[in-house]
């Protein structure tokens, strides 16, 4: 609609130019009726009309539903903060211009607009990098970027939870231990991940991400600690993780996780991780060498004659000439213990043999 209507604007525009167009030839005149002017009105008039007619649209319409989307895909709070920063910057400019206005030439005339140019272009750029911290200020978080509320503040900080350690489901029982005291804070994006995860085709996603909202609605049902849904996103970035994380930097939470990747991420970048994994890893059983434990022992070892029982925590014990008592829990004794990236393993030998 907008290219037809520009087209007929430019169609008319352009036949009114090109007869006007015809009295700047010299020795025309300007009667209109006379053959002379007309000689010349009416071909200048049929061109202006064409070119009106084809180029106006690509002159004015595309480029205005250029500059739309453009301006369509800068966020609402930064497309503020930049008119505000150029609104301030031309007051400051306005300000200096008076002063500067009188100094002698060539600085008289040329600082003020120069004056111009750098305030307006330092005050767009100072408030679409620093918005966020004026947002938080208006918003009335503490002097550490927590939340506060009106007339209450947050004690324990709280924690953000991440989508893995949602559908990992061992933060309900963390949490009913009580080691958890701060307000837990489950992003808006990260439920939308999780309910995409849940409407999923494949039946083990399916399946995560249906375990993942029963956990939230524990968690919501208990009176334990305090679930809440944060409104606030990160519109610029796309990716979840990295929307956590500025989101975490942003508000001076520490992240609730069990992705190793994100972990490792989040480190770098200096904010504070709460890994599930190295929990469990800390929590295990300590068995120093000498110690005498029972085991059931499971399956036979990679080496031979070496048997494979398990902990209640999950715990690899492998015991040497083991193996005959696959399907016997026996008494062994601890020779050495070892700490891997998969986790914790224990080393023994049958308790009879040690003796």
């Amino acid at each position: 609609m907008y290219h037809r209507i520009a087209r007929v604007l430019g169609l008319v525009l352009g036949a009114i130019l090109g007869w006007e167009a015809a009295l700047l030839f010299p020795g025309v005149p300007s009667m209109w009726t006379h053959p002379a002017f007309l000689r010349w009105a009416i071909p200048l008039a049929a061109a202006g009309a064409l070119l009106g007619y084809f180029f106006l649209p690509s002159l004015t319409v595309r480029p205005a539903i250029a500059a739309a989307n453009w301006l369509r895909s800068i966020p609402l709070a930064q497309l503020i903060a930049g008119t505000v920063g150029l609104i301030l910057g031309l007051l400051m400019a306005a300000i200096l211009a008076i002063p500067l206005s009188r100094l002698p030439a060539p600085f008289g005339p040329i600082l003020p607009l120069i004056g111009v140019i750098i305030l307006a272009y330092l005050g767009v750029v100072g408030m679409v990098l620093r918005y966020q911290d004026i947002l938080d200020l208006w918003r009335g978080r503490d002097w550490r970027g927590r939340f506060k509320e009106p007339g209450r503040e947050w004690g324990p900080t709280p924690v953000l939870l991440d989508t893995s350690v949602i559908i990992d489901g061992r933060i309900a029982d963390i949490v009913n231990t009580g080691f958890l005291r701060g307000p837990l804070l489950i992003p808006r994006f990260v439920l939308n991940e999780l309910q995409y995860i849940a409407d999923s085709d494949d039946p083990i996603r399916r399946n995560r991400g249906r375990r993942g909202l029963s956990i939230l609605h524990e968690l919501q049902e208990s009176n334990s600690i305090e679930l809440r849904i944060l409104e606030e996103d990160v519109p610029e970035v796309r990716q979840v993780d990295e929307k956590l994380l500025r989101l975490a930097r942003r508000c001076g939470c520490p992240i609730l996780t069990n992705d190793y990747n994100l972990n490792r991420i989040a480190t770098l970048q200096g904010i504070e991780v709460l890994n599930i994994n190295d929990l469990a890893n800390a929590v295990k059983t300590i068995l120093l060498p000498g110690e005498t434990f029972e085991i059931h022992i499971l399956q036979e070892g990679k080496e031979p004659g070496q048997g494979v029982g398990y902990l209640d925590d999950g715990t690899m014990v492998v015991v040497q000439e083991g193996k005959s008592f696959i399907g016997q829990t026996i008494a062994v004794t601890v020779t050495k213990t070892l700490q891997t990236s998969a986790g914790r393993m224990i080393f023994a030998v049958p308790a009879e043999k040690s003796a």
